[in-house]
């Protein structure tokens, strides 16, 4: 997230779209109502009529799934009508580089494409660079092998007719949006997108999100107050969590996970981005600091220069793998794994396509289940049409603390550290987190000591080392976390200064790559210093006036609360917009004043460097060539889907995803056994699916079973009375619901025909408690985002019948 919940008061229009953050992010929306009443317009995009819609002052309904072909309209808007900040599209942007003559786009599919691969070369897709190695560009933008150029020819098949026959938005709704946010273009006006799981859960998620991020680079958003891509969470931690590397493909603070052919530390420094512009910063460069200092943490004194600080004992993923969720349950499905670890998770709930994940579990030989109270996933053996005679899947529960049940930090969707104290001991045996994963490792790496098990080295070199007077302190894990000098430094090469050892590490600008310095996670390196435990900080003092509140909490990197701000100025480091000024360059005293900058260099225009100081170009990426399925964000159906053809190309489907094939995986398009788009979604009374929610009878009580909506022009068709039982079906299962008939839904008028949507909440499941319904993800398919895995689970296709009628007979088939 770039921004952060209490920015949103800045800013003059507020889209919501792929999320409903007034039922949802009811907390954040207190920000939004803020610039509400300074003025502000809000506007909801979303396949169903909700409360946040209630308060919008423009609402426009699409077709679930079809968001790429709603925001290319919006960008064919922006360029015909000349509603692109010019300043910052040719100074802050790569609009004005050029591309390789070799690149092209023909009926939807990117040059390069290998159809018996089912992937890309992307070679053809480079920007082209000098005789010294920078970026060729031109300024005019008139060029047609120019981003710009491209970028118009790309969108130009996006008239208003096609997004409407592709979206269902009528025409008069899409120039409504599209002009009221396109004037956030002037540099006095600022526009804010806030995006949920409406916009990742598609086979073209990340190409969602890049959409959106083309339009705010034009707009000239990136780096305003007000400004901005920002994602609204589902959980409190969600950010902490990925920053500390949850997912498979990262090692803390977003270092690549080492692979199979990056065998030594100098294969895998081969791969640190570089540059050959001296005016870009180009931060990532410093990755060999952030590495060396990772593995100082991980293993203490036996990480030498000698032996790459151990570099050689952390896991490599082999060349092709891809360990995320959908992948790991296929292979758990095929018998691949003995055990498995579900830690504050309910996979038989939360995963798409869950009748096969409750199968992959009935194939292991033991799980741990790590939660606050049982789980569909922890008593899997004995859900619905389950014998637990033929399970031999060995289960133990593990009770953990509840939130308030335990001390230590989570990071906001804004990046917000915040620290929380213990306010109730945890009943019984439970534990938190932190200390059952501690005490497990301690045993594991006794037993490694004693029984030298395979591959010994990882475990018992570990640094292990957290507790105070025989006691788990996730205080020294926060600091480990931070960073420590490892040697007395007599003169730093950052400062000049003395830092002795075991000092905290002040900033990840100390950090050092020859073994000196420690840091478990870099971006978070700054948080708990001499100076104390950053993330306890309370204090609401606001000098800008804009609600960064700089002494609240800790915000990552080094507290700035605004990524990318220096591009908020001009190129003598002017405030673009001054009565917004985030930064301003104080030319006398040589500093910026203001929010913390993207680094202290001067601007632009006084020898400084360029904006976007992550990327490589140092400029927003408007032709983004590093995704897998192109550079520019295309509309394609989603795997299942009501209509034969994808009216934008004979390109049906993203052609790069990955089709799960055999066993439950089936599919279905244009069968008229499942002739509903269905989508998936959230209440406010419930959270996830529902473990903690479920078992407390005043939050049961007011959202007390499984429901599905359907508009009253269905309800008519299929017979269906309001508060009757219905059977929701998908090719994969099905699942029993109320029918709740309501107005707030239509059907979408696509390429012709009636298509009508269903929508259905995610947090019920057989365990807890009676008549409570089977979990939604019964219906979801196997499918998922090229680039992230994140399955397909807000537009898949189903049929609602009374629960009397016969249901479907036999699954579909791709």
């Amino acid at each position: 997230m770039t921004n952060h919940y209490i920015d949103f008061r800045n800013a003059d229009v507020i889209l919501n779209m792929g999320g409903n953050v007034a039922e949802n992010h009811p907390v954040s929306f207190k920000w939004i109502q803020e610039a509400k009443n300074r003025g502000a317009i809000f506007i909801h995009v979303d396949p169903r009529f909700t409360r946040t819609s209630t308060k919008a002052d423009i609402f426009a309904r699409l077709r679930s799934g079809t968001d790429i072909a709603f925001l290319g309209g919006m960008i064919k808007y922006i360029l015909d009508n000349n509603l692109y900040d010019e300043f910052y599209v040719k100074n802050y942007t790569n609009a004005s580089f050029m591309v390789n003559p070799k690149y092209s786009f023909d009926d939807g599919l990117f040059s390069g494409y290998d159809p018996s691969k089912r992937s890309y070369d992307a070679s053809t897709w480079a920007l082209e660079k000098d005789e010294n190695g920078i970026p060729k560009r031109d300024m005019t933008l008139q060029d047609e092998r120019c981003v710009f150029q491209l970028l118009k020819k790309h969108y130009s098949r996006y008239t208003l007719e096609k997004v409407t026959a592709i979206t269902g938005t009528p025409q008069s709704d899409l120039e409504k949006v599209y002009a009221a946010y396109a004037a956030t273009h002037a540099p006095d006006k600022a526009g804010t997108v806030l995006y949920a799981m409406g916009w990742t859960q598609h086979t073209v998620g990340v190409q969602n999100i890049r959409a959106m991020s083309i339009i705010q680079s034009l707009l000239g958003n990136m780096g305003i107050a007000g400004g901005g891509v920002n994602a609204l969470r589902g959980e409190s931690n969600v950010q902490g969590s990925t920053d500390a590397a949850l997912l498979f493909h990262i090692l803390p603070g977003y270092l690549p996970a080492p692979r199979e052919q990056w065998q030594t530390l100098e294969d895998y420094h081969k791969t640190t981005p570089a540059t050959k512009d001296p005016r870009s910063v180009n931060w990532w460069k410093n990755r060999p600091k952030y590495l060396a200092s990772l593995l100082k943490a991980f293993y203490g004194d036996k990480a030498t220069k000698e032996n790459d600080f151990g570099y050689s004992w952390l896991p490599k993923l082999d060349k092709t793998q891809d360990a995320s969720w959908l992948n790991l349950f296929d292979e758990m499905y095929k018998g691949t794994f003995t055990g498995f670890f579900a830690w504050g998770m309910n996979p038989a709930c939360s995963s798409a396509n869950a009748g096969k994940v409750r199968q992959a579990l009935a194939k292991l030989d033991w799980m741990v289940n790590v939660n606050v109270f049982d789980s569909e996933t922890g008593s899997f053996w004995k859900g619905p049409d389950t014998d637990p005679k033929k399970i031999k899947t060995e289960v133990f529960q593990l009770p953990c603390a509840a939130f308030m049940e335990k001390e230590g930090s989570i990071s906001n969707s804004g990046r917000w550290m915040q620290w929380r104290s213990k306010c109730a001991h945890p009943p019984g045996d439970a534990m938190p987190d932190g200390e059952i994963m501690y005490d497990l490792f301690k045993k594991v790496q006794a037993l490694y000591k004693k029984e030298k098990g395979s591959l010994p080295d990882p475990i018992l070199n570990l640094k292990w080392d957290y507790e105070t007077d025989g006691k788990f302190d996730v205080h020294k894990v926060a600091k480990e976390i931070n960073g420590y000098f490892l040697e007395d430094i007599p003169e730093h090469p950052v400062d000049k200064k003395e830092y002795k050892k075991g000092t905290l590490v002040p900033s990840f600008v100390y950090l050092l790559d020859d073994g000196r310095t420690s840091s478990g996670n870099w971006i978070y390196c700054a948080s708990y210093t001499e100076a104390g435990n950053m993330a306890v900080r309370r204090k609401k003092d606001d000098p800008t006036g804009l609600g960064l509140y700089p002494q609240w909490s800790w915000s990552w990197p080094v507290n700035r609360r605004i990524i990318y701000n220096r591009a908020s100025v001009d190129l003598e480091g002017k405030p673009r917009n001054p009565n917004r000024a985030l930064l301003k360059w104080d030319a006398e005293n040589k500093k910026w004043v203001g929010d913390i900058p993207d680094g202290p260099a001067p601007p632009m225009g006084t020898e400084g460097v360029y904006p976007f100081i992550m990327k490589p170009d140092g400029v927003a990426s408007i032709f983004g060539p590093g995704l897998k399925d192109g550079p520019f964000p295309e509309h394609y159906e989603p795997l299942e889907c009501p209509i034969e053809k994808n009216l934008m190309s004979n390109q049906r489907i993203n052609p790069v995803i990955k089709i799960f094939e055999g066993g439950p995986d089936t599919f279905a398009t244009c069968d008229p056994r499942y002739p509903f788009v269905c989508t998936t979604y959230r209440v406010t009374e419930h959270w996830q699916t529902g473990v903690l929610t479920r078992w407390l009878p005043w939050l049961l009580e007011t959202e007390p079973q499984m429901f599905c909506e359907i508009s009253q022009e269905l309800a008519k068709l299929r017979g269906i009375e309001n508060g009757e039982k219905v059977f929701v079906e998908s090719p994969r299962g099905k699942v029993w619901a109320i029918a709740i008939v309501t107005p707030r839904l239509k059907p979408f008028v696509i390429a012709g025909q009636t298509v009508h949507l269903v929508g259905i909440p995610w947090h019920f499941g057989w365990l807890h408690s009676k008549d409570v319904g089977v979990n939604a993800n019964r219906l979801t398919p196997t499918v998922g985002d090229p680039n992230t895995m994140i399955p397909e689970s807000k537009a898949f296709m189903v049929n609602v019948t009374k629960a009397s009628q016969e249901p479907a007979k036999k699954a579909g088939k791709a």
